[in-house]
């Protein structure tokens, strides 16, 4: 599989063990399907593969796990949860930062959650694009198999890493994890209609940098 090429990252000869020869075509041959119909497709084509671009395998220190792409206009930036700092917050994006304030005693000043990318948090949705208004639309369709993969390789990489699953369906990625030196932290999705059930008050930011501390990495500034 030396051959294998898909996101031009140091995640492509980990992900190689876990897909088949042929998937990067498969990808390339639906994203050109999508992007060249007439229906709208966020995000940007040149953004799909962002978050494994922005945060390397070897700088992983963090996963937190989303759904599917914002599906409004001009929102989804390849990164899960995070919108551009010019952009309205996502009732969401508002909750987690919330619950990061109450968490950590002080607020963040901004919204974008690109910080945190670059200081190893991979902001990963299950599925990479959507079509604008249409949540799940490319639910089950071609990314499952790689972003289950990208779970796999995070988990087998050389250092420890906090998985973060807000929510059913990100929860139903436990098992790809391994638990033996990794640690999974679960609590409801920050979305309104869950939030209240458990996300508030489940102090994850803090967790995360207490288990990094703990085994000697650098801690997140999620303040950033």
């Amino acid at each position: 599989m030396a051959d294998f090429h898909l996101t031009n990252t140091d995640w492509d000869k980990q992900l190689a063990q876990y897909l088949p020869n042929d998937y990067p075509t498969l990808v390339q041959q639906f994203l050109d399907k999508v992007y060249s119909s007439d229906q709208v497709i966020h995000p940007d084509r040149d953004r799909v593969f962002f978050a494994l671009k922005t945060t390397p395998l070897a700088q992983t220190k963090v996963v937190i796990l989303g759904q599917d792409p914002y599906h409004q206009p001009h929102q989804a930036q390849g990164l899960a949860f995070s919108v551009p700092d010019d952009q309205k917050m996502p009732p969401s994006l508002r909750n987690i930062l919330q619950e990061l304030a109450a968490d950590l005693g002080q607020e963040r000043s901004h919204h974008g959650l690109t910080s945190w990318a670059d200081q190893g948090v991979l902001l990963l949705n299950t599925v990479l694009t959507v079509v604008e208004n249409q949540a799940n639309s490319h639910q089950k369709q071609i990314w499952e198999p790689l972003t289950d993969a990208i779970i796999r390789a995070a988990s087998a990489s050389n250092q420890p890493v906090v998985f973060v699953l807000w929510g059913k369906p990100a929860q139903s990625k436990e098992k790809l994890i391994d638990q033996t030196n990794n640690l999974v932290l679960k609590a409801p999705h920050p979305s309104p209609l869950a939030a209240y059930r458990g996300f508030f008050g489940s102090k994850p930011f803090s967790q995360v940098n207490q288990f990094l501390k703990k085994h000697e990495e650098g801690a997140i500034d999620w303040l950033k």
